[in-house]
């Protein structure tokens, strides 16, 4: 199985006034249930609450998450090929429905999964497409804009 390269990962939980935020420990995550427990662990979640994940690896790619009560988490990944260059990489793609394609590896960017994920926060398919593939950004600097869209971009600027 590829590495498991740097890595940053901030869950947020949506409450009466606002978002809280905790970093997440995904170092030991190897099935999607791992990557549950693990936002459900740092935030204290007792079933019902929204919470929305940030992964960046490094320079590479992001993935959101987002965690609404007892429904399928609903999974947005910047590149369906991250599952190439790590397990983890293969984890969210795998949680975005996607199948890594290891025959022609070199298709340039493709966003996949639910591009729709925080349209009721405002921020359209279009636009997070957008932002996703805007050349010249990194994960980091899409997952602030996201972060500031949402009104959480203090609490991601503070675990950062």
């Amino acid at each position: 199985m590829p590495s498991r390269p740097n890595l940053f990962a901030a869950a947020f939980l949506r409450n009466g006034t606002g978002w809280t935020g905790a970093e997440v420990d995904l170092t030991e995550a190897e099935i999607a249930d791992d990557v549950g427990d693990a936002v459900q662990e740092a935030l204290g979640l007792t079933g019902d609450e929204l919470a929305v994940l940030c992964v960046e690896v490094e320079d590479e790619w992001f993935a959101i998450v987002r965690y609404d009560g007892e429904a399928d988490p609903r999974v947005f990944l910047s590149d369906a090929q991250a599952g190439l260059t790590d397990s983890l990489g293969e984890l969210f793609a795998e949680l975005a429905g996607v199948a890594v394609d290891k025959e022609t590896p070199d298709l340039g960017i493709r966003p996949a999964g639910d591009f729709e994920l925080l349209a009721d926060f405002g921020l359209s398919a279009e636009e997070l497409l957008e932002l996703s593939m805007e050349e010249g950004m990194l994960p980091a600097d899409t997952l602030s804009v996201v972060a500031e869209r949402l009104s959480f971009g203090d609490e991601l600027d503070r675990l950062r």
